[in-house]
């Protein structure tokens, strides 16, 4: 599946494309609604946004683009978008062999534009894997629980100071040495807070903390995300974001501009060069 409508029209587009990937080996955190407002920030800021949805027998950022293709409203901006199927061979070399092919195929499709934004599956394969290793920036939203922090770090339950790195972790902090070896940039590692609650309590205070000493250890950025708010799910059925919603003649609640507050504080800290330079 591929379309592309309504793209930005800087002169002159990156030859090598800047590399966002949502990534972490769990479900339900959000990966697919941060991937889909930054696409369609990025396009509203007059950028070529490519995206890759690797997770597409989940589906649920093809599904979002869909709707948004499909809407009654005129001129939303769409991205060029590939939807990747995990191979079904009969082995898994000639498996690897077809989602490598199939991967590779999409990022040269996507080598003039701009930015990628990647979505990855909430559990560990090839193609996740694969995606990890073109990241620039690395986005792994966790709800705020200690079952989400578990695909971070392995806790001793007893005493939470005893922290040994998970092996999706060990994954990324192998992916960041590879890039070292080849004389790129370190994969900038964001861990984002998400679907958090207004209240402050002692379970989020300790995950606060274990997430803090963590990030030392292991070299990644803490960033708050999104509230948990009715609105996301109201958004991805219409296929519209946050930014959106004057354009479809929607009143604006304070929901509404609380959330998209929260990204915009969301890109800000990302510190996207390409972002700087404008």
């Amino acid at each position: 599946m591929i379309y592309a409508e309504n793209m930005g029209n800087l002169e002159g587009s990156m030859t090598n494309p800047y590399v966002v990937v949502l990534g972490n080996e769990k479900g339900g955190t959000g990966k697919s609604t941060i991937a889909m407002h930054l696409s369609i920030y990025l396009l509203h800021s007059g950028f070529r946004v490519g995206t890759v949805d690797v997770d597409a027998r989940q589906g649920t950022l093809t599904r979002y683009f869909e709707y948004r293709r499909t809407s009654t409203i005129a001129n939303l901006l769409l991205p060029t978008h590939f939807a990747i199927k995990k191979s079904d061979a009969e082995t898994i070399a000639e498996a690897k062999v077809e989602d490598g092919r199939d991967f590779h195929n999409a990022m040269e499709a996507l080598a003039d534009h701009d930015f990628v934004i990647i979505d990855t599956p909430g559990n560990d394969t090839f193609l996740s894997q694969l995606a990890h290793s073109y990241a620039n920036t690395l986005i792994t939203p966790i709800n705020d629980s200690f079952v989400d922090l578990d695909v971070l770090v392995n806790i001793n339950g007893n005493d939470h100071r005893q922290l040994r790195p998970s092996i999706y972790a060990e994954m990324v902090w192998n992916q960041r040495k590879e890039h070292a070896k080849m004389g790129q940039k370190p994969i900038d590692w964001i861990v984002l807070k998400n679907r958090l609650t207004t209240l402050f309590n002692k379970n989020r205070n300790e995950i606060n903390l274990v997430l803090d000493v963590l990030s030392k250890r292991i070299g990644f950025r803490i960033c708050n995300g999104f509230c948990d708010r009715v609105v996301f799910k109201e958004l991805f059925l219409s296929g519209l974001t946050l930014l959106d919603l004057e354009q479809s003649g929607q009143q604006m609640s304070l929901s509404h501009v609380s959330a998209r507050q929260e990204l915009r504080e969301l890109i800000a800290f990302m510190k996207l060069p390409q972002l700087s330079e404008k």
